[in-house]
């Protein structure tokens, strides 16, 4: 389904594996310190986490971390492992904001696999998910840098505002495609951003590279969030790795839904009303809300919008000079549209 036109430089998994390949031993020492960090001698607590790490993700947030880091020169040939630990503290906190986000949305799939929550339960999943918050904020600390400490807890306060703003606009059809966007801002791109900007700051560099990654990280996590929403109109489930249609069951305002809704008649705004705001759904009314997304290009309209948005994110790496490492990032970018290809 070639949504997208034009060239581009890698299909996604060579975007990512491009990616991996560069930063390979750190993300295996990432790794290592994810695994020594969620043990607990109560041992409810490293089975639980050790069931959403295995269930797989492209950890690609901590990646962001190691290749901004590398890209800005860290560590020197004196090395260092400060890009390591705080790759690891960005997984914990996108961890921990996973199994609490199953538990509000009751979700069943996480990645093809039960959710944590339909394994374990509700409260287990809420409590480990605040165990790995609190891993995170200890690594921090052991850091030491009160820049890296500041750039991250905002973060974490930003995606859990972002995921109450969700809350409020859910249900909601009136809700605009600014607020939509300040959304998904708020509970995806922050981390991104975040994870990418402290690459810099444990590199030591100045402001404005600073900015720029975490520009680059803010659009893409945009870019990101706006193809997760419409792969959820348009996916395979196996492929997905989660229920099709969580998003119209739950009423969530989405970029696909807002588009149809809009350019729908009065018939078709009934349904939506019916279906989202009032939340009266029959068997039937998934596949009637796809097919109305299909006929009004919503899927597409939400693709160029997430293209738009990864050109300003490679936009934004024009700062660094040309490198592997900065091509692999501009590649990851590209990599965010590929997925609904």
């Amino acid at each position: 389904m070639a949504l997208v036109s034009g060239p581009t430089e890698h299909t996604s998994e060579d975007a990512l594996s491009a990616l991996v390949a560069l930063v390979e031993a750190d993300l295996e020492a990432c790794n290592r310190v994810i695994v020594a960090q969620m043990d607990s001698p109560v041992t409810l607590i490293p089975q639980l986490a050790a069931h959403i790490v295995a269930a797989g993700g492209k950890r690609l947030r901590p990646l962001l971390t190691l290749a901004s880091a590398r890209l800005c020169g860290y560590p020197d040939h004196d090395g260092g492992a400060r890009h390591v630990d705080l790759a690891a503290c960005v997984e914990f906190i996108h961890t921990a904001t996973l199994l609490h986000d199953d538990v509000v949305d009751e979700s069943q799939l996480r990645r093809g696999l039960a959710s944590a929550n339909a394994v374990f339960g509700n409260k287990a999943s809420v409590l480990v998910g605040d165990f790995l918050f609190a891993r995170a904020f200890q690594l921090m600390v052991d850091d030491g840098s009160l820049k890296v400490l500041a750039i991250l807890s905002k973060a974490a306060a930003t995606i859990a505002e972002g995921e109450v703003l969700q809350l409020v606009t859910q249900n909601d059809l009136s809700t605009s495609e600014a607020r939509y966007l300040e959304v998904v801002q708020g509970k995806t791109a922050a981390l991104f951003a975040a994870a990418c900007q402290i690459g810099a700051v444990v590199a030591d560099r100045p402001a404005h590279e600073e900015a720029a990654l975490s520009e680059f990280g803010m659009k893409l996590g945009i870019a990101f969030q706006l193809v997760d929403d419409a792969l959820d109109y348009v996916a395979d489930q196996a492929v997905l790795g989660k229920t099709i249609g969580d998003d119209f069951r739950e009423g969530k305002i989405t970029l696909p839904v807002l588009v149809a809704f809009l350019a729908g008649d009065e018939t078709e705004k009934t349904f939506w009303q019916r279906t989202i705001e009032a939340l009266e759904q029959t068997d039937s009314d998934l596949d009637h809300a796809m097919r109305l997304i299909a006929e009004h290009g919503a899927i597409r309209v939400t693709l160029e919008s997430a293209q738009r948005f990864v050109q300003e994110a490679k936009a934004a790496l024009a700062v660094f000079p040309d490198s592997p490492i900065r091509r692999a990032l501009a590649g990851v970018a590209d990599y965010t549209v590929q997925r609904l290809r």
